[in-house]
């Protein structure tokens, strides 16, 4: 009797040291992708204030928790910050090859810095370069200022694209993410992904995030990437990250293995290794997981025209992407529905067709197909003299 007991205890315990013990916010969620509903049981065992991942080209979410919370991002705030920047550049409003002098404002900034000093002139792309890989509070101010004249004037330019992308969550007091005095400084994990989507769309962001070190000041000064995955993850391009006491450690990193990038945001994790465990925790997950299928634009074929100056019109069809399970990837069937003959006039550009993507009886998207030229509608006398250009020439 006491040798059955002894077992029974020994298993009863041996089943208990099986059970995995996680932090209270976990990450347990269903992810929506293109209809198709999948448990993300992606366990980060890391207590954190937000976390998300989605696929940058369609924007779809692969992972989310307390992705609308908002907290302070510290210095992910530069996000948008070198959106409105790029997005200037961009504009023609200044070039990369510009020199800056810098302002006592911009000088003083502490925290994360490249020690800029009042009177200094630098390039836009050192100051670029400088925000990006080393997160330099002095180098945003800079830009800041370059762009809208002062960095109060910049902070409402922030906020304003804030709203024209629909962040939901998301008000800036400064361009930096120091948070010592702000009352109205914060973003969510969802908004921060959304305007990195954005970001990312500037290539020259990804060139210079990716970079571990670099140089300004003719080489006498050091940048050293304040994103250590852009060293040890593979594929991993960016982004930003951000640190202080109100804000814990956070991140906004994106990696890119063949034609997919994803974007993954940590907000709010206790220490340094673990915004970057989970962050990679997150891409992980979304390259083991998913894939991104992508048709790019193709000429189909040539469709019949009836009462047309030509009997025939070429099609192509639009770009289409989606994400899917990466186990699917290979089952996905397309239908095309195009009509027999096709009416004129036609007009370049106008829709005469669809694919439907489907993955058995599924469908999880769809594009169109497209007329490659105009097509006049014949007229009488052109028909008269076809009729005479044949009874003429045989």
């Amino acid at each position: 009797m006491k040798k059955t007991i002894s077992i029974l205890l020994i298993f009863a315990i041996s089943m208990l040291m099986c059970v995995p013990v996680f932090a209270e916010n976990k990450g347990k969620n269903t992810a929506v992708i293109d209809g198709f509903y999948s448990e993300a049981n992606l366990d980060l065992d890391i207590e954190l204030g937000g976390a998300y991942l989605c696929e940058a080209t369609t924007g779809k979410v692969l992972y989310a928790h307390n992705e609308f919370k908002a907290a302070s991002p510290a210095s992910v705030t530069k996000v948008m910050t070198l959106l409105l920047v790029m997005e200037a550049l961009d504009a023609g409003k200044f070039k990369l090859s510009d020199t800056v002098t810098v302002s006592a404002k911009a000088a003083s900034m502490g925290g994360s810095q490249v020690f800029l000093e009042e009177g200094e002139r630098i390039t836009v792309e050192e100051l670029i370069k400088s925000t990006v890989i080393a997160s330099g509070n002095d180098a945003s101010v800079a830009l800041a200022e370059l762009t809208a004249g002062s960095e109060s004037s910049f902070v409402k330019l922030m906020n304003a694209r804030a709203a024209e992308l629909g962040l939901k969550n998301s008000s800036f007091e400064n361009v930096t993410g120091l948070d010592d005095t702000t009352t109205n400084h914060y973003s969510c994990a969802a908004d921060i992904a959304l305007m990195s989507r954005e970001l990312i769309k500037h290539e020259l962001i990804l060139k210079y995030s990716s970079i571990w070190q670099d140089t300004i000041r003719n080489g006498e000064f050091t940048l050293t990437n304040t994103n250590r995955l852009v060293r040890y993850y593979d594929g991993c391009n960016g982004l930003k990250t951000g640190s202080t006491d109100k804000a814990g450690y956070c991140v906004s990193a994106t990696a890119k293995r063949g034609n997919m990038q994803l974007i993954a945001v940590v907000m709010g994790a206790e220490t340094r290794d673990q915004r970057n465990q989970a962050a990679k925790m997150l891409l992980d997950y979304g390259f083991a997981n998913y894939a991104l299928y992508e048709s790019g634009e193709r000429f189909i074929e040539n469709a019949t025209v009836l009462g047309g100056v030509s009997d025939s019109v070429p099609l192509y069809s639009s770009r289409f992407s989606c994400v899917v399970d990466k186990t699917a990837l290979s089952k996905i069937e397309l239908i095309y529905d195009i009509p027999e003959s096709i009416s004129a006039p036609i007009s370049r550009g106008d829709v005469l067709g669809s694919i439907i993507y489907k993955i058995g009886d599924e469908q999880i998207g769809k594009s169109d197909i497209l007329a490659n030229e105009d097509v006049s509608k014949i007229t009488l006398a052109e028909i008269y003299g076809r009729i005479l250009k044949k009874i003429v020439c045989g």
